[in-house]
């Protein structure tokens, strides 16, 4: 039993990073007051950019190629973002169906990009991020190997990020601007608090993390970019987020369940004890609990009460 939890621990960690990451992009601009069901684009558009920039730039950059090809995922999914920002705020368009443009759009044109910069390629792929063992953690009993051992950067870096944000959103002024705009926008402009701008804000970072969340998806689980990146885990971090309350913590426990769940289906067949169980029933089981998961929890889930409703600075 240990040696398989040392096998699923470690890979569920690594899928549960990108998957909360992109939930807490989700997180700031639905606290914001924008429904964003566009993450699902906005991952493809931050795997399209670093997938890119390593393809161009891999020999040149050498060893900061990975983080380079993060830091333009993290600059697509920003700009790109701005397009549902735009449709959403500044057009005051049905939130839904901007986000769903969005991830047509975003489908289409990266799949079309990425063929003509590498003259027909059907996939880029990458050698990605290495993983590692921590020093001296990793040697601890049982704790060392399933959660300090084969670890990726990339998770200390979400975690750090996680950690962020749950003090931005509820210790600084930003964070309480913010959730405000979410809550009751009228009363929000009535205190001088600027809301088109404090959406943008939110819509922005959503993207920007949505993207490093393809990047990271990009460099330590896929590991090529083709039509396949859009696999459906944008939805799955929406799942997350409203299994985790709209709450950075939560957002991250759900996270990390529905990462576990895709794991065990993944990997099922590399173990006798489950090579027994019908696949069918493994590779439905992360979406049958996350519908589970939902439907027994969702029903006590109240998101951020203006989301999805445009604003209009003119009216009070």
């Amino acid at each position: 039993m240990l040696d398989i939890l040392t096998t699923i621990v470690p890979l569920a960690i690594a899928y549960t990073s990108p998957l909360l990451i992109i939930a807490l992009g989700g997180l700031f601009s639905e606290r914001s007051g924008v429904v964003n069901v566009g993450l699902e684009g906005l991952l493809g558009v931050g795997a399209f950019a670093g997938a890119i920039v390593t393809y161009l730039y891999g020999d040149a950059l050498g060893g900061a190629t990975v983080y380079v090809s993060l830091l333009a995922s993290v600059i697509a999914g920003g700009v790109f973002s701005l397009l549902h920002a735009f449709a959403s705020i500044t057009m005051r368009a049905d939130q839904v169906i901007s986000g769903t443009a969005i991830n047509i759009l975003s489908s289409a044109l990266t799949v079309f990009l990425s063929r003509s910069i590498t003259n027909g390629k059907a996939l880029i792929q990458i050698t990605g991020l290495g993983n590692f063992d921590v020093p001296l953690l990793s040697k601890i009993p049982v704790i060392g190997p399933l959660f300090f051992s084969h670890v990726y950067t990339t998770t200390f870096i979400v975690i750090a990020i996680v950690t962020l944000s749950y003090y931005v959103l509820y210790y600084r002024p930003f964070g309480l601007r913010l959730r405000a705009c979410g809550e009751n926008p009228q009363a929000a402009d009535s205190l001088g608090i600027n809301v088109v701008k404090v959406r943008y804000i939110g819509v922005i970072l959503s993207g920007m993390l949505a993207g490093l969340g393809g990047g990271i998806l990009l460099n330590t689980i896929n590991r090529e970019f083709s039509e396949l990146t859009f696999t459906g885990m944008g939805f799955l971090a929406l799942a997350a987020l409203i299994f985790g309350k709209w709450k950075p913590w939560s957002v991250a426990a759900a996270a990390l369940f529905f990462g576990f769940a895709k794991t065990v289906a993944d990997i099922s067949m590399l173990f006798e004890s489950l090579k027994n169980i019908n696949p069918g029933i493994l590779n439905t089981f992360p979406y049958v609990a996350t519908l589970f998961a939902l439907v027994v929890f969702s029903k006590n889930a109240a998101g951020p009460r203006a989301a999805g409703e445009p604003y209009d600075p003119g009216k009070r």
